[in-house]
């Protein structure tokens, strides 16, 4: 009887354990909000607006899933990117998308949140066409305007 009561927890314990690493179905991964890679571009953005005002801001890039920012290294150091620029690829042509699209807006289309969207959108379209960068969206952060 003794060994009974021994043995029936362990064998208990060990069928809870063999369901649970074995057979029971591990828990579904829940799909990232994101699913590709943020890239903020290391640089504030200075863009002269209408009417002699100005915005500061920052911007960043969520690329599509599979689309890294820094080229593969083939064996050797990658070259330093100039100061001020960051890894991507045609970051330099993506900043100037930007700039040209922000250049000469109106500071009410920054400052209101279905506009900022429009202009997102537009250069979204813009470097999706005029590049090789992979896209899913436009970020505005940090916009100061004076």
């Amino acid at each position: 009887m003794s060994k009974i009561k021994i043995i029936l927890p362990v064998l208990l314990i060990a069928l809870g354990g063999v369901y649970k690493f074995v057979l029971a179905r591990p828990a579904p991964v829940p799909k990232p909000h994101i699913a590709g890679e943020v890239y903020v571009l290391p640089k504030d953005f200075l863009i002269n607006l209408k009417g002699g005002r100005f915005a500061k801001l920052s911007v960043a890039l969520v690329l599509k899933e599979g689309f890294v920012a820094a080229a593969p290294a083939h064996g050797e150091a990658a070259a330093a990117p100039p100061t001020g620029y960051g890894v991507l690829a045609q970051e330099a042509v993506v900043r100037s998308i930007i700039t040209d699209g922000l250049t000469d807006v109106s500071a009410a289309r920054l400052q209101r949140e279905a506009s900022r969207v429009r202009l997102q959108k537009a250069i979204l379209k813009t470097i999706t066409k005029e590049t090789d960068v992979k896209v899913d969206d436009v970020l505005f952060t940090d916009v100061a305007i004076q």
